[in-house]
């Protein structure tokens, strides 16, 4: 089976922050589970545009619709694991620009890779209901 790779900038990310995993994370196999990682990355990229004084409805009076989304699983993560998520951008187009998230976390004195994730966002503009360019704000954010 061919498995998705995503490759990351060598540069440093845009943002990081660290999300604590919650009990309410956790699924029958008692590790983080699959929708949860597309929370906690929902959760950072909020955090990201919150930074910079935006929200996904908001910036600069447009806002950001999720076209797609890839996850990569590369580790379990348990409660109480203190989740590093390192966001970084790139095929930054006029309209749109994909968000790279690299989810860690340090146990037991190793730094343990536990997902890698892609999300594909597209400039929108709720008032006309139509994609719009990306605002030069966040074109200067993502340079």
């Amino acid at each position: 089976m061919a498995r998705v790779k995503l490759k990351f900038p060598d540069e440093k990310p845009l943002f990081s922050t660290i999300i604590p995993v919650r009990v309410g994370d956790l699924n029958y196999g008692n590790h983080v589970g699959n929708d949860s990682v597309l929370s906690l990355i929902h959760e950072a990229r909020m955090q990201f545009m919150h930074h910079h004084g935006f929200t996904e409805l908001n910036i600069n009076g447009l806002g950001l619709i999720m076209a797609d989304v890839m996850i990569a699983y590369k580790g379990e993560s348990f409660y109480g694991d203190q989740l590093e998520i390192a966001l970084y951008a790139e095929e930054i187009t006029q309209f749109s620009f994909d968000l790279l998230y690299k989810i860690t976390t340090f146990r037991n004195g190793n730094h343990l890779d536990i997902a890698h994730a892609k999300t594909g966002m597209v400039c929108f503009d709720y008032s006309n209901r139509k994609i719009a360019d990306i605002p030069g704000v966040l074109r200067q954010i993502f340079q």
